[in-house]
């Protein structure tokens, strides 16, 4: 079935969904799993005033932080699945981009990701990470609501 799947997650509650049933997933495949946490780059995320009180350094420590949190409890997870688990941080990247890119530099046989749902104006405003990993990756999709 599935030898390496890739789980993304931003640390929510929904995504914590994806997390679980990937890794149920790679229990009963017998595949290896990497979880992934993307975070955007600065400039994204501070435009104009708010980058001046809010300086590049402190950003990269609180989401190193942030991150290194996640995954270690995705760790803990996997572990007591008896699931070989392996966590990276990517920095810098759209959160489609780094999944889809990082899944094919590890040859990755599934995505397995969480969608908020939204629709509408909200969709258009926030956009959807899910449907950009669906429309830009070669590789299958498991997305979980």
């Amino acid at each position: 079935m599935f030898k390496h799947i890739l789980i993304g997650t931003d640390g929510s509650e929904l995504a914590q969904k994806a997390v679980t049933e990937g890794l149920e997933l790679a229990k009963c495949s017998g595949a290896k799993v990497t979880v992934i946490n993307v975070t955007e780059p600065w400039v994204a995320v501070a435009p104009g005033e708010i980058a001046m009180a809010f300086p590049i350094k402190e950003y990269d420590e609180s989401v190193a932080a942030n991150a290194a949190q996640i995954l270690s409890a995705v760790e803990t997870q996997a572990k007591a699945l008896d699931v070989a688990c392996t966590t990276l941080h990517v920095k810098d990247q759209f959160p489609a981009e780094g999944i889809v890119e990082t899944a094919t530099q590890r040859g990755c046989d599934l995505i397995v990701m969480s969608s908020h749902g939204r629709r509408g104006l909200m969709r258009f405003l926030l956009g959807s990470q899910a449907i950009k990993v669906l429309t830009h990756s070669a590789i299958p999709v498991l997305v979980c609501r």
